[in-house]
């Protein structure tokens, strides 16, 4: 796994974009170094690993927008959709965003959404279907419903 999260900060590099902080592995305690250290990545493009494949990795993509939907745009011009994060101070932005995004997940003012009680699952080519939750038997269940008239 760690050799996937340095192709893609590597593959940014040579692209042009600029490591804020980390981009390297890291050695914890006399371990061997099977760590990435915690990435930021500014000035990537849609054409970069980072962008066109999931990282699952310490690696954050950031970059400034215009406005809304910009980057509403720019965050669903991809083929996965596991989880989004964003965080604003106006609870109208909040709704609109979170509604817009096309994403199993949304961390809006949360860099951990994740909970045993939360449906847990992406959209696209993240995923199909959901763990966790009361929803997780959804995929499981055929709903039917019968109206019977009696006489």
């Amino acid at each position: 796994a760690v050799e996937k999260v340095e192709q893609h900060v590597e593959d940014a590099r040579a692209g042009g974009a600029t490591v804020r902080t980390g981009g390297a592995r890291v050695t914890i305690d006399g371990l061997s170094p099977r760590f990435y250290a915690p990435t930021i990545l500014e000035g990537f493009t849609s054409e970069m690993l980072v962008n066109r494949e999931e990282t699952f990795g310490p690696v954050a993509p950031v970059r400034s927008f215009r406005d809304e939907t910009e980057v509403i745009e720019w965050a669903n011009n991809s083929p996965f959709g596991l989880a989004a994060y964003f965080y604003t101070r106006d609870a109208s932005r909040l709704m609109r965003v979170a509604e817009a995004l096309e994403y199993g997940i949304i961390g809006a003012n949360d860099g951990a959404p994740s909970t045993a009680q939360a449906p847990f699952g992406g959209m696209k080519q993240s995923g199909f279907g959901r763990e966790g939750g009361k929803h997780v038997m959804h995929e499981y269940v055929d709903v039917k419903y019968v109206s019977w008239g009696l006489r």
